[in-house]
């Protein structure tokens, strides 16, 4: 398509798609590979959920603290060290005998370093596309996510059954390395976009400043929890079918590859405010089902359809932005970005909190509860917000 191509040609695009794309693949290699390590190892969904998500939980932290970085280095080095980082840390994730407590603390310190990579990769992608083009620029970006999930839990569960968790781990940690390359090599160097030094006080300031107005609260909260309470969901698949957890979460990435791709490319502009809270209901309605304990083909039913509710995120997104100025971009979609993540590592935690007291799939329903309650009272105050003559 026209559009894709003419995208594909701005310069920097495809180096830092490409460098992402392999980052996404890195993740969803070694995660899987930890998972299933750390399950085998322990027994424990809270323990075997924590591995799979528990960077996110750190996301938290390094948006309260670090996040004034993201428009204050410049984005090149940034992205490049960044992921070196991610290959070494998840190399030490693969050593024999790691304890417990130490796998959470690389974790945490990658989970750190992820909430200012967010900013300044989403920042940079701002900066290189014009406006017009963000919509469709992250949808590219998304549904890069979904074929790289989709070929990442396929590749980790090949890994897992022909080598061992732990080659799936090291393989993660070489596509970390050859992402560093590509940032490395294929970006142009490019100056911080915000003078001045990055401080936790800075940090702090500008979060409360992008909080601030309600509108912009009810974009971040629609951004954060809802979808965060899904992936809480999808942290219990390992322990809800050992065997099949690579299948489900393949299922979830093409979901997200199908939904990203019609409303990125297809979806009128016309709709896209009426359908962004419809779209994200379906996130959490189709998990209602394992109430029911299906069958594998409609638990994998289920969870496709259900992940195609991603792509209420790009509407959202594009709402977002047109709220917040260009200097404080970076920062504010690394908000998002972290804000996202770590409600997904708390969404996972409380996942394998309820897990061994109910089951798996109890679990699952009530957090998909959760995630349709909070979506409801978003639209309810949206509704409410542009109805009223002062809003």
């Amino acid at each position: 398509m026209p559009r894709y191509r003419a995208l594909l040609r701005t310069p920097e695009f495809t180096p830092l798609f490409l460098t992402g794309a392999a980052q996404i693949g890195a993740q969803t290699i070694a995660g899987l590979g930890l998972a299933t390590l750390v399950y085998r190892a322990t027994g424990s969904p809270l323990l075997s959920a924590l591995a799979l998500f528990g960077p996110s939980l750190a996301q938290l932290v390094g948006a309260t603290t670090l996040l004034s970085a993201a428009d204050r280095l410049p984005p090149r080095a940034a992205i490049s060290g960044i992921a070196l980082f991610f290959a070494l840390g998840t190399a030490v994730l693969a050593v024999p005998g790691l304890p417990v407590w130490a796998v959470l603390a690389v974790l945490f310190a990658e989970g750190l370093a992820a909430s200012l990579g967010g900013g300044v990769r989403y920042g940079l992608l701002n900066e290189i596309l014009a406006r017009e083009d963000f919509l469709l620029g992250r949808s590219v970006v998304n549904m890069s996510v979904g074929v790289c999930q989709i070929a990442g839990f396929a590749t980790g569960g090949a890994l897992i059954a022909l080598l061992s968790p732990r080659g799936a781990v090291l393989a993660g940690a070489g596509l970390y390395l050859a992402a560093a390359v590509l940032a490395r090599t294929g970006l142009g160097a490019r100056p911080p976009r915000a003078e001045g030094g990055p401080s936790v006080g800075e940090t702090w300031r500008t979060n409360r400043l992008l909080l601030a107005p309600p509108a912009r609260r009810r974009a971040y909260l629609a951004l954060w929890v809802p979808n965060g309470l899904v992936v809480g969901c999808e942290s219990l698949f390992v322990p809800y079918d050992p065997e099949r957890a690579g299948l489900l979460f393949a299922c979830g990435a093409l979901g997200m590859l199908v939904g990203d791709t019609v409303v990125g490319r297809f979806l009128p502009a016309r709709l896209r405010e009426p359908v962004r809270f419809p779209l994200q209901s379906l996130l959490a309605a189709p998990f209602l089902l394992f109430l029911l304990d299906p069958p594998l083909p409609l638990a994998l039913l289920a969870v496709t359809v259900s992940a195609s509710g991603y792509a209420a995120s790009l509407l959202h997104q594009e709402r977002l932005m047109a709220l917040v100025p260009d200097e404080l971009a970076g920062h504010a979609l690394g908000l998002h970005t972290s804000g996202m993540l770590a409600l997904q590592g708390v969404s996972a935690a409380l996942a394998g909190t309820i897990a061994p007291y109910t089951s798996p799939r109890t679990g699952m329903v009530l957090l998909a509860l959760g995630s349709l309650a909070v979506t409801f009272l978003l639209a309810r105050a949206e509704s409410v917000s542009t109805s009223s003559p002062s809003a």
